[in-house]
């Protein structure tokens, strides 16, 4: 079923629209608006994934800035959609892209309640290197790094 999975990059306002939507139900602490989604799309690759007309995810590529080794990669799939292969397929192509960007260290985070996107992390061989709060909120994001075997 995942090789009628689209990923395309959010390049217009309704794709931003539907990577805000994604966004926002996956991290409800952290809310973005329209401004800050566009904001974003400057300076990361954003991306959408489909099926068909149905959006089921997005993902986010931090490009390496200030160590130049290092890209985040962040997939994400609502939660209807998960343990199809979806965040597999995300996680592969935010890969790639972080690859072709340069990167040899990858890192992702992922919101602590978020116990799936958690566990796929550690299975794809993250390690958690850190967690905070940010402030006001009550659940911490935990950032992990891809052990450089894995890469």
């Amino acid at each position: 079923m995942t090789s009628d999975l689209v990923i395309e990059r959010a390049g217009d306002e309704a794709a931003l629209r539907d990577w805000r939507q994604v966004h926002n139900l996956i991290i409800p602490t952290a809310p973005l608006s329209p401004q800050e989604v566009r904001e974003r799309s400057g300076r990361n690759l954003l991306d959408v994934a489909r099926l068909g007309d149905v959006l089921v995810g997005c993902m986010t590529v931090r490009p390496p800035a200030d160590d130049p080794a290092t890209a985040t990669v962040i997939a994400r799939v609502l939660p209807e959609y998960r343990g199809r292969g979806f965040g597999r397929a995300l996680y592969e192509h935010g890969l790639a892209q972080a690859r072709a960007l340069g990167a040899t260290v990858i890192e992702t985070v992922v919101l602590e309640s978020n116990t799936q996107g958690l566990r796929f992390a550690v299975r794809h061989g993250f390690t958690e290197t850190d967690r905070y709060v940010l402030p006001g909120d009550t659940l911490a994001f935990v950032d992990l790094r891809l052990e450089q075997e894995h890469v």
